[in-house]
């Protein structure tokens, strides 16, 4: 049974990022230096669990008044299409909308826009690198 949840103890904290070094440092290469950085200590973070295990994670970050920034959205590669994307991106967009926030934004590496069209976000920008992976921003207003 998967579960979604807030990150609220170090545990969960711990979890979310050995997650996130397994999927974006491990699996596709990201430096280690890039995908840790200084937003992590104000983001909101949140993980899925399978059991005890954790299986995919996500942080939300406020980057204006009613504006949101989805990032470092991950979900095991042996897991990935069992739509566990879509639980964990609309626990993230319900905690959103109870803050407050109107609209949300982020930067989907452009092999995942397919599945973010999906629920509604649309391209806002030409193809760019990030750790040398493409991407694009897509935002949707909730």
């Amino acid at each position: 049974m998967y579960k979604v949840k807030l990150v609220e103890t170090q545990q969960e904290h711990d979890d979310a990022f050995a997650l996130r070094r397994k999927v974006f440092v491990e699996e596709q290469g990201v430096p280690l230096h890039l995908e840790y950085d200084e937003e992590d200590a104000t983001a909101t973070h949140f993980i899925i669990y399978d059991g005890n295990e954790p299986v995919g994670a996500a942080r939300l970050r406020t980057i204006e008044d009613t504006v949101g920034k989805i990032e470092r959205v991950c979900i095991l590669q042996e897991l990935r299409g069992k739509h566990l994307g879509v639980l964990l991106m609309g626990e993230v967009e319900k905690y959103a909308a109870s803050t407050q926030m109107k609209k949300l934004k982020l930067h989907a590496q452009s092999y995942a826009i397919p599945f973010y069209e999906k629920l509604g976000y649309v391209v806002t920008s030409p193809e760019f690198m990030d750790a040398d992976i493409p991407h694009r921003a897509m935002e949707k207003n909730i």
